[in-house]
């Protein structure tokens, strides 16, 4: 096994460290913001466009849960050899991170509706923090979506590329006495 696939393996395998990045992420610019007084984005605009961007943020989001909806969906109805052997062989795992992916899709989403519904006039419960949190969780969720979903694909398309193999010919003992027209 190479590098790069035990890489993809091990990221694959622990969802958990998405939040801890995107924690890690926002807690550094918090810190950032508190020593240097300068960098907060969210902060330079007012309340109505934050709300307006958390809205739209939370439609992005909610858009992209539902084509992972549809991609879960391509993946059950679809029926190769290959495919039925992975999801015999990686049922848990792959259920697991399909799970993981729409609870984080509902997660981001709760988030930017509570930043939506607790932002003021300079954003005295830091309410903006929610939803830096939520973009930047969801920005590291998708790309896992997208890695499994190309996965599923891939097998699906060497099923779809091999031809369907004709059933072996079976032996008829009597052929001789059929193509003559004879009692067997």
């Amino acid at each position: 096994m190479g590098a790069r696939t035990w890489i993809e393996d091990a990221w694959a395998q622990r969802l958990w460290i998405d939040h801890l990045v995107a924690g890690t992420a926002v807690g550094i610019h918090i810190l950032v913001i508190r020593l240097t007084g300068s960098g907060d984005w969210l902060q330079w605009i007012g309340s109505s466009q934050r709300t307006d961007l958390y809205a739209a943020a939370a439609g992005v989001v909610s858009a992209i849960g539902g084509l992972s909806a549809i991609a879960i969906s391509i993946y059950t109805a679809a029926n190769g050899e290959r495919l039925r052997a992975v999801r015999r062989q990686h049922q848990g795992q792959l259920r697991r991170s399909w799970r993981s992916l729409l609870q984080g899709t509902a997660w981001c989403c709760l988030l930017l509706l509570a930043a939506l519904s607790l932002d003021r006039e300079h954003d005295p419960l830091s309410a903006r923090f929610l939803s830096e949190y939520a973009l930047t969780f969801a920005v590291l969720r998708y790309p896992r979506l997208i890695w499994l979903f190309d996965r599923m694909m891939q097998v699906s398309d060497m099923d779809l590329a091999e031809p369907e193999r004709a059933p072996a010919p079976v032996r008829d003992p009597n052929w001789v006495h059929r193509r003559q027209g004879t009692p067997p």
